[in-house]
């Protein structure tokens, strides 16, 4: 444990980042994480799994994404560097946690890249998927290039849409005539397995605060900035996922939710909206858009602080002089992210994208409970509850989900065991 600041360069130093983001555009990343393509897809495998107990999983991912998000908008108020959690379980818990927090999110998340720039071309041209996920990532990977204040100003726009999209939607649900509030109603089909693994699937959706802390070095007033700026995401989020999934509900019920291929474009059709359809099309192109141009935005941040401390090539760690970005772990990330869309179809394998994120946030809680109070420690009880919530939900996963991840997990830890004992050989 440690309450030394994080290893950043000093200020001014030419391997810096700038600090551009204030509190608005920190909430608009975070909402471009989050209000992303999660929402058109993670409704019908919860339903799935839950049942008529949908909304008890929505209620406790909320739950556990709250107490996550507040031990890591502590964290990164105290440490204000990218990495994120990398950074958090490096300082607080020893390298090889912050290690696997770094391995864990650079992996899964990078798969998870590749996942929604395959659904960016699904939507826009299905016959042509992964010549536009290859298109949509060197054009979102040329807007970071650019500097975060470009990605902001698209985020803004992709969160705009995105949202009218939900808003229409939900509207079209509400105002119909297939409304019937006894879909609400919760029965004997919702088992506790199944609301975990509800919750396990729907907090994926949830994830994308994690992004505003990855981008810490960034952040103006970064004690300020950063723990404001998560629960307002955080905040808009949950609301809007649940109006979402109540409007569903009422005209689909859980079992045509959980049997739909498109929820919200059944939902539309079933409330007689068929001229909603090519706009919900369009909406879930363009979240799936937003969620790829955060995602570039966190792997990158996260993937210059674990080679700064050579984890990975310390060539990575370089910060371009005029637009001060880390330009070359972009350039890898992108280049990575489109030979995986253009070579395979990652859409079916990425379960081990959400138990990766578990564990991430699982050693994110862990570091918050070694906080005292004078570093601003949450209440005990919100990194215990968030710790417990997190192993919980990532073992309740689907048996292929946790047996890929906890193996992803395993060949990192190998690899960092190899690392050190080849590094002490060395010393000897």
């Amino acid at each position: 444990m440690s309450s030394k600041p994080p290893r950043t360069p000093a200020a001014g130093a030419p391997g810096e980042l700038q600090r551009h983001i204030g509190v608005p555009d920190a909430v608009m990343i975070g909402l471009g994480s989050m209000i992303g393509a999660g929402i058109f897809a993670s409704l019908a495998p919860a339903a799935r799994a839950a049942g008529s107990g949908l909304l008890l999983g929505l209620a406790l991912a909320a739950v556990v994404a709250y107490c996550n998000a507040t031990s890591s908008a502590r964290l990164a108020a105290l440490y204000p560097a990218s990495g994120g959690t990398y950074v958090y379980g490096r300082e607080r818990l020893g390298p090889f946690w912050g290690y696997l927090a770094g391995w864990a999110f650079v992996v899964g998340k990078t798969a998870s890249c590749a996942a929604m720039a395959l659904t960016v071309g699904s939507y826009v041209w299905p016959g042509q998927a992964h010549a536009i996920a290859v298109a949509a990532v060197v054009a979102l990977t040329a807007v970071n290039y650019a500097g975060i204040q470009k990605s902001v100003l698209l985020t803004r726009v992709i969160v705009a849409v995105v949202l009218a999209v939900l808003a229409a939607v939900a509207t079209a649900s509400l105002t119909s005539g297939r409304v019937d509030a006894a879909r609400l109603e919760i029965g004997a089909d919702a088992t506790v397995a199944g609301v975990l693994q509800a919750a396990g699937l729907l907090f994926f959706a949830f994830a994308g605060y994690a992004r505003i802390a990855t981008l810490g070095e960034e952040a103006r007033d970064p004690a300020r900035t950063i723990p404001r700026a998560i629960p307002i995401a955080l905040g808009i989020t949950l609301v809007v996922y649940a109006l979402v999934a109540v409007s569903v509900l009422l005209v689909l019920g859980p079992g045509g939710l959980a049997s739909a291929g498109a929820p919200l474009t059944e939902a539309a059709r079933a409330a007689g909206a068929e001229w909603l359809v090519p706009v919900v099309r369009v909406g879930a192109a363009v979240a799936a858009l937003g969620s790829l141009l955060s995602l570039i935005l966190g792997v990158s941040r996260t993937t210059l602080a674990m080679a700064r401390d050579h984890h990975l090539p310390h060539a990575l760690a370089a910060v371009h002089p005029r637009f001060k970005v880390p330009h070359r772990a972009e350039l890898l990330v992108g280049a990575v992210v489109a030979v995986a869309a253009a070579t395979t179809d990652v859409r079916g394998a990425i379960g081990f994208s959400s138990f990766g994120v578990l564990a991430y946030y699982a050693i994110a809680n862990a570091s918050a409970w070694t906080l005292t109070s004078a570093e601003g420690r949450p209440a005990r009880i919100i990194p215990v509850a968030g710790l417990a919530g997190c192993l919980v939900l990532a073992f309740a996963l689907p048996l292929p989900s946790v047996i890929t991840g906890a193996a992803v997990l395993l060949i990192g830890a190998a690899a960092y065991g190899i690392r050190q004992s080849v590094g002490n050989s060395r010393h000897e």
